[in-house]
């Protein structure tokens, strides 16, 4: 495969993403800014915010979700994290921390605010984007998403070809999952086929 030069622009915008401290002190802990993106970047995965596994690792959906993900795309650990043509940049680049009655805190809207525009100006050749779990939806879609997650993932083909709404890979989805059976019969077949092609360039 044929890489290209780092874009300046896109490195400039990555060391300001990860020397950002703008929470610092509203988080429980040091931020840990978790970016993966490169000037080859086509497949952009958007997810919420990184979980505390992936705060301490720096890589992203280094997690059981990480492993769901790579399956739902059709691609192994290695091509995941080696294939720069797969980007992922979530919605909020630091840990927010874990909720008193479990779960992680929502992605705070200042990350995204701050360096969203930028960050994407900085990736013209995107072909799709995936956007995972309502709280990246929402924020991409505005006024285009539909009531809750389970009806913009149903829009699906509203949103195709350049962006897919996906439901979080947590294992807390797994019962949503088995409720909705179209997710794996009508959207993963669509979004493997993709995946190749973009892969195959």
């Amino acid at each position: 495969m044929t890489t290209t030069s780092p874009d300046p622009d896109l490195g400039a915008v990555l060391d300001d993403i990860r020397a950002c401290r703008a929470c610092l002190g509203e988080l429980p802990h040091t931020p840990r800014p978790v970016v993966h993106v490169f000037p080859e970047t086509r497949l952009l995965i958007c997810g919420q915010a990184p979980g505390r596994r992936v705060h301490e690792s720096g890589l992203p959906f280094t997690d059981p979700s990480g492993d769901r993900l790579r399956q739902w795309l059709g691609v192994d650990y290695e091509t995941f994290y080696a294939d720069p043509r797969i980007g992922v940049a979530p919605q909020a680049f630091c840990y927010p921390g874990t909720a008193p009655k479990g779960g992680d805190y929502p992605p705070p809207r200042r990350c995204a605010e701050l360096w969203r525009p930028r960050l994407l100006a900085a990736l013209p050749r995107m072909e799709l984007t995936l956007l995972v779990g309502g709280h990246a939806q929402g924020w991409a879609l505005g006024d285009a998403a539909k009531s809750g997650m389970t009806g913009t993932v149903r829009a699906w083909r509203t949103f195709t070809p350049d962006i897919l709404p996906l439901p979080h890979p947590s294992w807390r989805n797994t019962a949503w999952l088995q409720k909705n059976p179209w997710f794996e019969t009508e959207i993963l077949p669509w979004l493997q086929q993709r995946v190749r092609e973009i892969l195959a360039l």
